[in-house]
């Protein structure tokens, strides 16, 4: 099968940040808002049936930090986890691995089932925010916290 280029070809960096934008937009009108912790606050902007990969959907959600604000350790047992950073700086860590900040632009992965320990924003004074698009089986609990 040969492959025809778009008539407007775009950069990965600029689909993505297009993707963001799109979704953060979607996240300032969106009603469903849930506060897990003290400083987190998440918007789920979209959730799709995925064609062409029965029985799997999409999830994105905006998080979004108060200063010092914090999610609890949670799982993401059944989901695979694309997370980008849209404002401010968050820390993460996930289970077997060093913590790392990432700043707004920067982004990362998590596999199923990956144990993640800290999710947080790096900064007390300023806001942040990330995306995750979220991979999942149809009905499964998404994100499950731990006790």
């Amino acid at each position: 099968m040969r492959h025809t280029p778009a008539p407007f070809p775009m950069r990965r960096r600029d689909l993505t940040e297009a993707l963001a934008a799109g979704l953060l937009a979607l996240a300032a009108s969106s009603p469903s808002r849930r506060a897990h912790a003290e400083g987190d606050t998440i918007h789920k902007v979209l959730e799709q049936t995925l064609p062409g990969l029965p029985g799997k959907v999409l999830t994105a959600v905006v998080v979004e930090y108060a200063p010092g604000g914090r999610s609890p350790p949670h799982r993401h047992d059944a989901a695979f986890v694309f997370a980008y950073v849209l404002s401010g700086s968050i820390r993460s860590r996930v289970e077997g691995d060093e913590a790392v900040i990432y700043r707004a632009g920067q982004s990362w992965l998590e596999p199923p089932g990956a144990h993640h320990l800290v999710s947080e924003n790096a900064s007390d004074v300023e806001p942040a925010s990330l995306l995750a698009v979220i991979v999942a089986d149809a009905g499964a609990r998404v994100t499950v916290y731990d006790r």
